[in-house]
């Protein structure tokens, strides 16, 4: 379950650099303000989420997802 949460941060943050990117348009700072720390913990969250989802590149099963 822990993945599943992880993963769906990780789609929702690649979402949003995906909108930087493509229409220079920051999402996250549009809804709690640029630099604000609702940003900050966001953008944090999304990180840790990053982070506990390395272990599934190593599995080879694939049911750590």
């Amino acid at each position: 379950m822990l993945y599943k949460i992880c993963i769906a941060l990780l789609i929702v943050g690649g979402l949003n650099w995906g909108l930087v990117g493509v229409l220079n348009f920051d999402l996250v700072a549009f809804i709690f303000g640029s630099g604000s720390l609702l940003s900050r913990i966001v953008y944090t969250i999304i990180g840790v989420a990053a982070i506990c989802s390395i272990p599934a590149l190593f599995s080879s099963t694939g049911e750590d997802m």
